[in-house]
Formats: structure tokens, C-alpha cells, sequence
């Protein structure tokens, strides 16, 4: 038995499916697995992983779309099933899926623009549920595959290399950082799709927060972020009035995932590394202002959210319409007005189950 799983919405969300592969292979132990991804962050976290047959790497989103459209029919009628990882409520994975010619095509029913995005072009839905984490509910869809339930759930999945793990020492060791030290990590972006980017904590307030940690616990601030997010990056460590910042500046996830384990906290918005930071079991400060944090709360790690719990949130949830804020006193409030305050109060009790003395 053949399965393509399509993890085309990015990396966290295909971080979060890990924990069913894991259930899935174990089900049918003999079954082929590939992945159809199209970031190379994506393809960097599944090469690594044991169950994965192959992984299938396609520039969607920079090919034009005969091409695209040329590679989907070359996958078709090979394979027994297909499943859209959780969420991925956009009309082009089903029509992928579909076009695929997979007897079996699993996702989830949408609770919002499901019909609109062609949910109907997949055969074997479950319906999703607000209550539940991302994990969950692709573990419930891999359930539906097996014909079976089980209560556990497997850990997420985020295999490092010997390579990875020597960059990690050389970048600790080039920067004087012991085992010792109490080391922070600081992620101040997400992704920018959909208008996402509102979802971001200020630049200013990771500076203060850095600069209180700093003078209160001599912390060693590392700040995380890919290629785009230097900008970013660079707005704290100028505000920074210490030499216990440093900037990470990796091209690899696989490395910034080993240097990320060097952390004894991560601090960081809602956003992939999020996801990565609870893969490496790292305590953990979510800031979290429109998402809910049901679906998308650290897995299975020490963590602490800091959100304002307005009464108009969550207001983002999974379907191709942009982040928008209804709010007429302050756009974005849930975020915008979030305090260093509440961030630093979730950050010491973390430092105090790391240090309790």
C-alpha cells in the first residue's frame, strides 16, 4: 500500500502532523509513505524521518501553472490513498489530491469555507472541531484510515543530524555560551501570508524583555529568524544595551533547530519555531493574540501562554480569507496591547521550574 501525504501549507503545519505519521506507519508497518511538500523547511524536517519513503519536492508557488499542473498527473494513479495534513483549506490541495486519482482521499471537513475551497473533492472527511489541537485532528484522520482509536498520541517528530549538532557546539562555543549560561530564545516573526504578519509581537517589546532578563538573570539572548526576518532581528539587538544578545544567522533549519536546543527558554510568537521549540521538548513562552490556542498550543512541553484573552478572539481561524481585525478602538488589540508585563511574569515562571533556587 501506497500513501501520499501533502503537506503543502507549511512548516509548522507539517510539524504537527509527525506525531500521525508516526501512528500511521506503526498501523501498517509494511506501507510506503511519501510527502509532497513545496518549502524546503518542510523537506529538511521530513528527509530525516524513518518512515518516510520519499519526499517529493514542487515549487508551486514560483512555477507557472502548466507546469504545476504536468507534475500533479505524473503522480497519478500511484497511489492507494492521499491525505491533506491539517489544516490545508485551500481548493488547490484538494484539487491536487483529487487530480492524484488516490482511491482514498482524506481531510478534513471545514467548519468555514469547506464548500468554497472544493472540501467535496475528497472521499473520507472528518468534521474539524475548534476544541481540538492540530495534532489531534490529524491523528483522527489517520484513525479513519486504520479503522481504528487509539488514546495515544505520539510525540512530535524533529530528527537532528551530527551535523546540525557540531554546528550548534561551534556557534555556543564561537560565542562563548556554557552549558551554564541561562539561555533565551527570542522568535519575533511568522509568516507574512494571509496578513499573518499582525500577528506579531512588537520588536520593542522583545528588546525591553531582553533587556530586564539581561539585567535581572545575566540571560544570554539568542534571536531566531530565516533570511527575511533579519530586519526583525536586528530591531531588538540595536535596542539591546548589552553584549548578551546575539543574532542566529542560519540558512538551515536544521541547524537553527540544534542551536535552539541550546536554549533553556524560547520566547516566541505564535509560529513555526513554536512548534519546533515544543518538537525539542524546550520550556516554552507562547504570544499568542487572534489564533486559537486550542489548535495550536505547544505540544506536549512545559509552556506558558501569554495572551490577553479578549472577548472578540479568537478571530483567526483555518481558510484562505487574510487575518482581518474588527475592532474600532485598537486594531489588532489582542496583540498590540499585550505588555512586556504579562510576557515577563510567563517567562519567570518558566525560569523558576528551571531554577527553582
Amino acid at each position: 500500500m501506497k500513501i501520499l501525504v501533502i503537506a503543502l501549507s507549511g512548516i509548522g503545519d507539517a510539524l504537527l502532523f509527525t506525531p500521525a505519521l508516526e501512528k500511521l506507519k506503526n498501523g501498517f508497518p509494511s506501507l510506503k509513505i511519501d510527502v509532497l511538500v513545496m518549502y524546503k523547511g518542510v523537506k529538511d524536517i521530513y528527509e530525516k524521518l524513518p518512515q518516510i519513503n520519499r519526499v517529493l519536492f514542487f515549487d508551486f508557488l514560483n512555477s507557472k501553472k502548466t507546469e504545476a499542473l504536468f507534475f500533479t498527473l505524473s503522480l497519478r494513479n500511484k497511489y492507494d490513498a492521499a491525505i491533506n495534513v491539517y489544516p490545508s483549506n485551500r481548493k488547490e490541495y484538494n484539487l491536487i489530491s483529487w487530480l492524484i486519482n488516490a482511491k482514498k482521499r482524506l481531510a478534513i471537513e471545514y467548519l468555514r469555507a469547506d464548500k468554497k475551497n472544493w472540501g467535496w473533492l475528497n472521499n473520507l472527511r472528518i468534521k474539524e472541531d475548534d476544541s481540538l489541537h492540530n495534532v489531534e485532528e490529524n491523528i483522527k484522520l489517520v484513525e479513519l484510515l486504520l479503522a481504528e482509536k487509539k488514546n495515544d498520541i505520539p510525540h512530535l517528530q524533529f530528527v537532528l543530524g551530527s551535523d546540525d549538532l557540531k554546528y550548534a557546539e561551534e556557534f555556543t562555543n564561537g560565542n562563548s555560551i556554557d552549558e551554564n549560561d541561562l539561555v533565551i530564545g527570542f522568535h519575533a516573526g511568522c509568516s507574512t501570508l494571509k496578513n499573518q504578519d499582525k500577528r506579531r509581537w512588537e520588536t520593542w517589546k522583545f528588546a525591553q524583555l531582553a533587556n530586564i532578563l539581561i539585567k535581572k538573570y545575566n540571560a544570554k539572548i539568542l534571536l531566531f529568524g530565516g533570511i527575511e526576518e533579519e530586519k526583525l532581528k536586528n530591531e531588538i539587538k540595536n535596542n539591546v544595551d548589552s553584549k548578551n544578545c546575539f543574532s542566529v544567522q542560519i540558512n538551515k533549519l536544521t541547524h537553527a533547530a540544534a542551536v535552539m536546543k541550546k536554549c533553556s527558554l524560547f520566547i516566541t510568537n505564535d509560529s513555526s519555531l513554536m512548534h519546533i521549540a515544543a518538537a525539542l521538548k524546550l520550556n516554552t513562552v507562547a504570544i499568542i493574540g487572534p489564533t486559537n490556542k486550542n489548535y495550536i498550543y505547544p505540544w506536549q512541553t512545559n509552556y506558558e501562554i501569554a495572551s490577553l484573552n479578549l472577548e472578540c478572539s479568537p478571530c483567526f481561524y483555518y481558510s484562505p480569507k487574510p487575518l482581518t481585525c474588527t475592532r474600532t478602538d485598537v486594531k489588532f488589540k489582542c496583540i498590540k496591547d499585550l505588555p512586556v508585563e504579562l510576557v515577563l511574569e510567563k517567562a519567570e515562571a518558566q525560569i523558576r521550574k528551571l531554577r527553582p533556587d
